[in-house]
């Protein structure tokens, strides 16, 4: 039996259709004649949203799209995702204003900019933002279409003035029984505030202004050491207190004033003396016992006290649960720190820093193929039964089968399984390989000591640096000459490289205000997950000030994905351009030396 909770979206998003399916469908002697076959009205959301994201009509068909000079083509190419986004609330991008597309702002008149391309009414200057925020007058009110003339502008591309849109908006082949359906998805999307939305507490100094408070939540499950807990929270809490203190002084935000155009968005901006004052918060989920017992825990939490986003978290073993849960309930999941994320082409919902030990057997799959030393010698993988084991060998084989190479020969190591040297001499004479892969934690140690005085070892060992931990250090001087690991983490970085680190409103970078100056967070600073939090909230700095009382999950999303590259130290490279699930995508391989870590090849992306 289904929870009440859960059909009230269902409820509320049937209700929206069948108000809209109503005029519709008695329409007469307009541009936009009944559906010949009548849809259901449960499956109409469906079909518009695949018209939508995805340019497929109802009949499975592609939508077909004219572009400039008359050119067509599958709107499976130029869905409207593509520019209006997930949202459907637009952006700013190369120089084009794409305005939003759904419901509440179509159907309502609306300050617009004009393309910056075609400078219709549009003058700019520099804004006094650090994220780079331009000021743009308004060009012009459009009045609010009606489905009529939306239908006249998504077909022949004149809006709801009279005027022609820019050549950069395709004009869509959509018949009287498609139409309909798409109308109806735009009018529901992102026509309500998202789950997590609460009010706030007006600030001291401009009550009459409205306030809003975002909850968020971060997810830890017990177990995880106190330390570890703490470097999660302390950058999350920093930010969190930063941000209230800011809401209940109303001091600009940090990516822009309010009245300036926001780098993203593609509409005016809120007046300064109404725009909403954002406020948030920080809960704690603590998941307990074992992961089959997660999903219950969570949607009690959430049932309790909705939230607009997870932040971060830890676990001890899989992501996977929590994943599941985030993607089926629609509610973003921001860089939770595992090494173990679920490896998706498609779920949305869920944002990870890479693919962990999965990407390290990518990597290892692209420095193997690439050596000359390899030509035609089998690989021989031997994989301890571990999660890290089993993670980075299926890693390692989908790359190599990708890259048109034989499957390898593999050996599995149960848990506690000691490799003797008369296994390990007898399957290197069998085999002959070129290349060993080891996926063996700090026990590969004594194996590579066995190595060291075997006379037929082979050119290359490959092992993971994430796997072996600091036991890696630990590895003799012989062993070290044979020994290549991966690295997934940037190596260094030059002074021109800690120049271009992003700055804070006085003017610190990353390094100078988390790493040398604050006390507190000297002692945690040096950890990865520490970093990895402090990289959370600048992004959530970069983006939560751009909502702009647009208190949408899927917006929050989108905005992330503008961003595109960040450069810190902890990475290589960042990037967030729309739809990457995974912003760091690469590793290293790399050898030890006296003086550290010594490349081996370049930044090795899959």
């Amino acid at each position: 039996m289904s929870h009440p909770r859960k059909l009230a979206p269902l409820r509320r998003a049937l209700a929206i259709v069948c108000s809209v399916l109503a005029p519709l469908l008695g329409w007469a002697g307009t541009c936009l004649a009944a559906p010949a076959v009548a849809v259901p009205a449960q499956d109409v959301l469906r079909l518009g949203e695949r018209i939508y994201r995805e340019g497929v009509l109802p009949s499975g068909e592609p939508l077909r799209a004219s572009l400039a000079g008359g050119i067509s083509a599958p709107g499976t190419s130029f869905a409207c995702v593509s520019c209006h986004l997930r949202s459907g609330l637009g952006a700013y991008q190369e120089g084009v204003f794409t305005p939003p597309a759904n419901g509440a702002k179509l159907f309502k008149s609306l300050q617009v900019y004009s393309s910056a391309r075609s400078g219709a009414g549009l003058s700019s200057s520099p804004g006094s933002g650090p994220q780079g925020a331009v000021s743009y007058q308004v060009a012009r009110r459009r009045p609010a279409y009606s489905d009529q003339s939306l239908a006249h502008a998504l077909r022949d591309g004149i809006d709801c003035a009279g005027r022609t849109m820019d050549e950069v908006m395709p004009r869509y082949d959509l018949d009287d029984a498609a139409m309909p359906i798409l109308i109806s998805y735009l009018k529901s999307l992102s026509a309500e505030f998202s789950p997590g939305v609460a009010p706030g507490k007006p600030a001291r100094f401009t009550p009459w202004k409205p306030v809003k408070t975002l909850r968020f939540a971060t997810i830890v499950s017990e177990g995880v050491a106190l330390p570890e807990q703490q470097a999660l929270l302390l950058p999350l809490e920093s930010y969190i207190l930063s941000k209230s203190r800011d809401a209940a002084s109303h001091e600009p935000a940090a990516t822009g004033t309010s009245g300036s155009a926001s780098r993203f968005a593609g509409e005016a901006p809120p007046d300064s003396k109404t725009a909403p004052t954002v406020q948030l918060s920080l809960s704690r989920w603590v998941l307990k016992g074992s992961p089959d017992t997660w999903r219950e825990q969570l949607e009690k939490f959430n049932r309790s006290e909705p939230v607009f986003a997870i932040l971060g978290g830890l676990t001890e073993g899989p992501w996977q649960p929590i994943h599941q849960f985030c993607e089926e309930s629609r509610i973003p999941c921001l860089f939770p720190m595992t090494d173990f994320p679920v490896i998706s082409p498609t779920d949305w919902y869920t944002l990870y820093f890479s693919k962990g030990y999965y990407q390290e057997g990518e990597g290892a799959a692209r420095f193997l193929n690439d050596h000359e030393r390899l030509q035609d010698r089998p690989v021989l993988q031997i994989v301890r039964d571990t999660l890290e084991g089993r993670t980075l060998s299926e890693g390692f084989l989908k790359a190599w089968r990708e890259l048109g190479r034989s499957a390898p020969v593999t050996v599995t190591l149960k848990r506690g399984e000691a490799l003797t040297a008369e296994f390990l001499q007898h399957k290197l004479a069998q085999e002959k390989p070129a290349a060993l892969l080891l996926w063996d934690g700090p026990e590969s140690v004594r194996t590579l000591e066995l190595l060291a005085a075997q006379k037929d070892r082979p050119d290359l060992v490959l092992l993971s640096s994430s796997f072996l931990g600091k036991s890696m250090y630990s590895l003799s001087e012989q062993a070290r000459h044979f020994s290549y690991l991966t690295y997934p983490y940037r190596i260094s970085l030059s002074p021109e490289e800690q120049g271009r680190l992003p700055k804070d409103r006085g003017g610190r970078s990353m390094k100078e205000q988390n790493f040398d100056v604050n006390p507190q967070f000297n002692a945690l600073a040096r950890n990865r997950i520490s970093q990895q939090s402090y990289i959370l909230g600048m992004l959530l700095r970069m983006t939560v000030d751009e909502l702009r009382g647009n208190y949408y999950r899927d917006y929050l999303l989108d905005l992330i994905g503008t961003i595109m590259e960040l450069e810190v130290r902890l990475y290589e490279r960042l990037s967030f351009g729309p739809g990457l699930r995974y912003a760091s995508q690469g590793c290293y391989i790399v050898q030890l030396s006296q003086g550290g870590l010594v490349k081996k090849s370049g930044w090795l992306e899959y």
